[in-house]
């Protein structure tokens, strides 16, 4: 019988389980916030006069480096552990789950922004437009890591502690170098709910001012630096395994992330005013290009 005051999580981290075909909660939400994601975007697109056709074209390849930089970062921060030269299939199996977060963002904005340059596409609006949508994109895949029982979290005597409890959840089946560490029966941190809580609070505020910087790119900057500082603090409360000076993974993305951005927004970003010019004025065709071939299916 838990205590009254720990949230009990009782959800089966597969939808489906049959026939050798495996559906996770993480798995769908998170394709739902990429969907949610690239909807937005076209759709902010579209209201400041951009071709909806390059958020499209930019995305397969964002998702495609999204995908691959998150597989990189799950091998690498279970490297010795889980994978090894021994079984390269699994190296690349992504099918059969672990993903990093890190990896996702990192990857897609890399490869997102090359094609972007490489197409002429205006490359600093396409980020400042995905900034907020990730936030939201990011929440919705959280919500799935809340249904698999993933990402075990400190002990914790609060109220909010949870405890997952169904007999397949990873939260209840710890490995064993947290024995002693972590108890699977007493409420841990939640620490998923207060990411989600910190991307709100980042996405209301570069709502508010998304259209107060300059130059172009600043807004996603803002957004790196921002998720990365919220982010390496939550991360002390989880129980991934330390690398280097007693840090997780996930502290050595997020510090030079921050170094990164951080910088950037110090040498480059500024208010604007009124009357300043845009940094990358859409130009006719980026405009009308994609409009004119639906015009032609039509017709």
């Amino acid at each position: 019988m838990l205590p009254l005051l720990e949230v009990e999580i009782p959800f089966d981290p597969n939808i489906i389980d049959t026939g050798g075909f495996v559906l996770a909660w993480h798995g769908l939400l998170s394709f739902v916030g990429v969907a949610v994601a690239v909807w937005l975007v076209a759709r902010w697109a579209r209201a400041e006069r951009l071709d909806d056709d390059m958020v499209y074209n930019t995305a397969i390849w964002a998702i495609l480096g999204g995908i691959v930089g998150a597989r990189v970062v799950h091998v690498a921060d279970n490297w010795g552990s889980v994978y090894g030269f021994d079984d390269p299939i699994g190296l690349i199996a992504v099918w059969s789950g672990g993903i990093g977060l890190w990896g996702a963002i990192l990857g897609g904005w890399i490869t997102g922004m090359v094609y972007a340059r490489y197409s002429n596409y205006p490359v600093g609006k396409l980020m400042d437009l995905s900034a907020p949508a990730l936030l939201v994109a990011q929440s919705i895949g959280r919500l799935g890591d809340i249904m698999n029982g993933e990402h075990w979290s400190k002990n914790t005597d609060l109220f909010f502690g949870w405890v997952f409890t169904h007999s397949g959840s990873p939260g209840a089946n710890p490995p064993r170098r947290l024995d002693g560490e972590f108890d699977p029966t007493s409420g841990s941190h939640p620490t998923v709910v207060y990411e989600i809580f910190w991307n709100m609070l980042v996405l209301a505020v570069l709502w508010r001012f998304r259209k107060k910087f300059r130059p172009d790119g600043a807004v996603w900057m803002i957004y790196l630096g921002s998720y990365a500082f919220g982010r390496f603090w939550i991360q002390f409360l989880r129980l991934d395994e330390e690398k280097f000076w007693n840090l997780q993974e996930a502290h050595l993305i997020a510090l030079g992330v921050m170094a990164i951005s951080v910088t950037y927004v110090i040498l480059k970003v500024r208010l604007r005013k009124p009357g300043d010019e845009p940094d990358e004025p859409s130009t006719p065709e980026r405009v009308s290009r994609g409009r004119l071939r639906r015009a032609r299916r039509r017709s």
